[in-house]
């Protein structure tokens, strides 16, 4: 099952300037500020800060039950893997894929 978009991640190239800035923007600390990424929620949602990510521009995750599946789909339909499934910590999963017309499209599984 598709649970929608639940995570926005943003490749900045100076994360603490990127983190002081969302900070003041989103009126709110980050709940996990790493190096290799800051994490803010907001309501249900997260939004990230990465410095640099493998597909190169936003994306925005969808939150799925079963990631295989929901990326099986995407390759389906024509789309090419940028991320193959990987683990990120914990039971997170990640993936993202880039469907015919250039869009990234990320999944995540928790």
């Amino acid at each position: 099952m598709n649970k929608g978009i639940k995570i926005a991640i943003y490749p900045v190239k100076d994360i603490k300037n990127a983190t002081a800035t969302f900070r003041k923007f989103l009126g709110i600390d980050p709940y996990a500020e790493q190096p290799y990424y800051v994490g803010f929620k907001v309501n249900d949602q997260d939004i990230g800060l990465v410095p640099g990510n493998v597909e190169g521009v936003a994306t925005a995750f969808y939150q799925v039950d079963d990631i295989q599946t929901s990326l099986q789909i995407l390759v389906d339909g024509g789309a090419s893997i940028v991320q193959d499934v990987k683990n990120v910590g914990g039971s997170r999963m990640i993936a993202s894929a880039k469907d015919k017309d250039g869009n990234v499209i990320g999944l995540v599984q928790d």
